[in-house]
């Protein structure tokens, strides 16, 4: 997404949809905190328990604490309700661009727009910092996340992906295939701590 020069541009440019969304989030008394180290467990949590729902394997937590420590513009944003955590990401700011490697939120607090807070909050931020792009991250087309996007007016530009596969085919990979369908049903019905314990030994073997 281009960004304009202003917040009060980048709010106009929003459709009605998203500003009652955002206004919303709003109204329901929910807040936005900004930090770092401070912030992370916070994040983690709200990451995990949507990782599972999502029926994948998560990152061990020390992933996220290696990206705070090795690039100081990396900021965590927290959206809170009654001080409980429902949504969170990490912001990369680098030179004219943001990035945003991870973001979560809680889906039975989805009636609160608590993810739509932390990306207007996010986008306010880049605008802030006099970023010149808002790169919301990969997604595969038509997806779910590619439209939640989309709404944002971010434009789509292909990614290019170099691989080498020992025995079958890349497709084979891909979360979509039926083999890891059972797989994925039982990952989400497993308690959130359980996959914390196992997520980052399982993730790290797939690519």
């Amino acid at each position: 997404l281009l960004l304009p020069d202003t917040v009060e541009a980048l709010w106009k440019s929003l459709s009605p949809k998203v500003r009652n969304q955002i206004r919303k989030s709003e109204k329901l008394g929910l807040v936005v905190e900004w930090g770092r180290e401070e912030c992370l467990t916070d994040f983690y949590r709200v990451f995990c328990h949507n990782m599972r729902d999502l029926g994948t394997p998560v990152f061990p937590q020390k992933l996220f604490a290696g990206i705070l420590r090795a690039f100081p513009e990396a900021e965590i944003a927290v959206v809170r309700f009654k001080h409980r955590a429902l949504a969170a990401g990490i912001v990369l700011h680098g030179s004219g661009v943001t990035e945003v490697p991870s973001a979560s939120s809680l889906r039975k607090w989805n009636w609160t727009c608590a993810n739509m807070g932390l990306y207007w909050a996010m986008l306010q931020r880049s605008v802030e910092r006099g970023q010149k792009e808002f790169d919301f991250g990969r997604s595969t087309l038509e997806s779910s996340t590619y439209r939640f996007k989309k709404q944002w007016g971010a434009q789509p530009y292909p990614a290019h992906w170099q691989y080498h596969v020992f025995r079958g085919t890349a497709c084979d990979l891909r979360p979509d295939n039926p083999r890891f369908r059972l797989a994925t049903a039982v990952w989400r019905r497993l308690p959130v701590w359980l996959t914390r314990c196992l997520g980052p030994w399982i993730v790290k073997g797939i690519p």
